[in-house]
């Protein structure tokens, strides 16, 4: 099944539908380089703490993140799923299709990314699938829930579907699925923060940091964070 864009916004799709049409880019793109952009990654660097996003965007300093072993795991169990799911559909979460590694962005709130499974619902709407290399908690943290939120928007503004709930597989526990359901307040959360991301980027003001003092112990950043 194909992706569409009612806005010319930037949609890469690879479909499970037809495998002799496995991309799909609208005819209008942005040019990503010089629009300003932000992905969920770098929102949830900056929920983590804000002055990643000061290092990283103002004073261009990578944490050269590559280097992570939790970061590379995540990056191998993405393209192994994406070889071995493909035709692999979800019914018991209602899904009676999906789109995967989909290459999504939104010049309106200013976010790229890549969702790994945009689902088809049996109600008509559509819904992200996040996979995460982490254990499942019945508590949802913050920034998974606010990754999920933006892949909502981006969804809702380029398929021109609704969008009510999100997934997330947990692959540290056995796959285990949570699902998300939004609220608008949620919406409105999700946008204040790319908001408060721009301005530390545009006007480069130095953020406060993390209030959880743990946070600084294996920080990259903090040989600088002053």
């Amino acid at each position: 099944m194909n992706g569409k864009s009612k806005n010319n916004e930037a949609v890469s799709v690879n479909s499970t539908s037809d495998s002799n049409i496995p991309t799909l880019t609208t005819d209008t793109v942005f040019d990503t380089e010089t629009t300003p952009m932000i992905t969920p990654s770098e929102v949830i660097e900056h929920l983590y703490c804000p002055r990643f996003t000061y290092f990283m965007n103002c004073l261009n300093i990578p944490q050269h993140e590559d280097l992570r072993y939790k970061v590379l795991k995540g990056r191998n169990i993405h393209e192994r799923r994406e070889k071995e799911n493909r035709d692999y559909v979800r019914k018991r979460l209602g899904c009676i299709d999906k789109d995967i590694s989909v290459y999504i962005a939104s010049r309106k709130i200013g976010v790229r990314g890549i969702i790994d499974e945009v689902l088809y619902l049996y109600d008509g709407t559509l819904a992200p699938l996040d996979y995460k290399y982490a254990e499942y908690a019945e508590y949802t943290f913050d920034t998974h829930k606010v990754q999920s939120v933006l892949y909502a928007l981006l969804i809702m503004e380029n398929y021109g579907k609704q969008v009510d709930r999100g997934f997330i597989c947990y692959t540290r526990s056995g796959n285990k699925i949570k699902e998300i359901i939004y609220r608008d307040r949620d919406f409105c959360y999700a946008k204040d923060v790319v908001e408060e991301i721009f301005n530390v980027i545009l006007k480069g003001y130095y953020p406060k940091r993390s209030r959880w003092p743990n946070r600084c112990i294996d920080c990259c950043y903090r040989n600088i964070c002053v």
